[in-house]
């Protein structure tokens, strides 16, 4: 069987049909079960959230906040709808974020990107991602035990008794982070011991960079990336056709401007928003942090669902300039003060002094007058306090790389 079910190919108007729908009851479940929810979604009617223009009118929780709303009410935020004394395990992210897990078969989803990357049933796994604290370790552990793999729980370290292990009982599969496999090929190297058993790698956690990748190659490991979280389980994953990553079934993905909760256009870089059908820990517009940006098109591999490029790199763009922070969302206040402007960018420098520069860069579809630049620095000013230059430019000028604020300034 080439796919994992037949959610994978369906008509894509028949799966929006069906997310929504489900949707729709996840709302119910979030108001009535999630305090969290109940209280942010309080003047949301679920029913009246039948697609994804409905769905951008929802506020957005980003991740960044969880600290803070963890602290507030532990251990989850109010955000999980069932008690803690039903869930199957806790853990802990750095920060700390505390994370949930139900007691279920395949939590998080990841069978489905396991089964992507060739895990068949009765094959070993060689599983290196921790076991201690965050949930990685069981996150792949329990995807290749529903597919009915063995896993042998590694965790990460020992790399000596690792390449020994992997000599002794010949894995088949390997699930961990890419760098950790080429450290694990090298010291067998070092060791002159043969761990060519390896033939297939799911690999997260990381950018699976090309060096790496054109390494497993050729040592005859297929390596493919998923991406996902500890809060949403997997968001997508890599296929046989290597172009992007295909979103799960599982979710609602939608890339917004950062400091938003505003959809960007087809291709244009931007955060990673998701909407998880889970119901025991129901997120709603979910925002990651994370940068990506959607593919046009079907993936060659004839899987139907939408496509992300994959990760690439951190929403999060806060600074802080004359002891002061400037978020991205001051910035997106100031592009809708002004309709003219198409898209902005806030390049935080030095001038020779060391003394911090703030600067706009605004682009426009035509030519504007001094005095529209003058209004916007103004707006700037009353956006974030501060005094800051701006500068048109033409349509197009600036790069997509999903960017509201740079800081180029140099310390050294």
């Amino acid at each position: 069987m080439k796919y994992f079910d037949d959610l994978e190919t369906r008509d894509p108007e028949v799966r929006e049909r069906a997310l929504f729908k489900a949707l729709e009851e996840q709302l119910l479940n979030a108001k009535k079960n999630a305090p969290y929810f109940a209280e942010l979604l309080e003047e949301v009617q679920p029913h009246q959230v039948k697609d994804r223009a409905a769905l951008a009118k929802l506020p957005v929780t980003r991740k960044s906040d969880l600290i803070q709303l963890q602290k507030g009410r532990r251990p989850f935020a109010g955000m999980t709808a069932i008690p803690v004394g039903q869930l199957g395990r806790i853990f802990a992210s750095p920060g700390p974020i505390y994370d949930p897990q139900a007691d279920k078969r395949d939590y998080w989803g990841i069978a489905r990107a396991l089964y992507a990357a060739g895990f068949r049933e009765g094959e070993l796994v060689h599983n290196t991602f921790s076991y201690h604290f965050t949930p990685a370790g069981f996150m792949f552990d329990l995807a290749a035990q529903a597919l009915g793999c063995p896993v042998f729980p590694a965790g990460v370290g020992q790399t000596e008794l690792q390449v020994q292990t992997i000599a002794d009982l010949k894995p088949t599969c390997y699930a961990g982070t890419p760098s950790f496999l080429r450290i694990l090929l090298e010291k067998a190297d070092e060791m002159k011991v043969d761990i060519s058993s390896l033939r297939k790698a799911s690999v997260s956690g990381e950018a699976f960079l090309p060096p790496v990748r054109q390494l497993l190659a050729e040592r005859g490991i297929d390596g493919f990336q998923s991406y996902g979280t500890a809060d949403l389980g997997l968001v997508a994953y890599e296929t046989e056709a290597r172009e992007g990553m295909v979103v799960d079934e599982g979710v609602i993905l939608e890339i917004v401007r950062p400091g938003t909760g505003d959809p960007v256009s087809e291709g244009e870089v931007g955060e990673v928003v998701v909407t998880t059908l889970t119901p025991e820990y129901p997120l709603i517009r979910f925002g990651t942090g994370d940068l990506s940006a959607l593919l046009p098109g079907r993936s060659p591999c004839s899987r139907t669902n939408l496509r992300i490029k994959g990760w690439m790199g951190r929403a999060d763009q806060t600074t802080k300039v004359k002891g002061m922070f400037v978020h991205p969302s001051q910035v997106d206040t100031v592009v809708k003060r002004h309709a003219e402007i198409l898209r902005a960018r806030l390049t935080v420098s030095h001038d020779a002094d060391k003394n911090d520069v703030m600067t706009l860069q605004c682009e426009v579809a035509e030519p504007a007058p001094d005095s529209f630049a003058q209004a916007v620095e103004e707006t700037l000013r009353e956006a974030t306090k501060l005094r800051g230059h701006v500068v048109l430019k033409p349509q197009g000028t600036l790069p997509n790389d999903g960017k509201v604020i740079e800081d180029v300034r140099k310390y050294d």
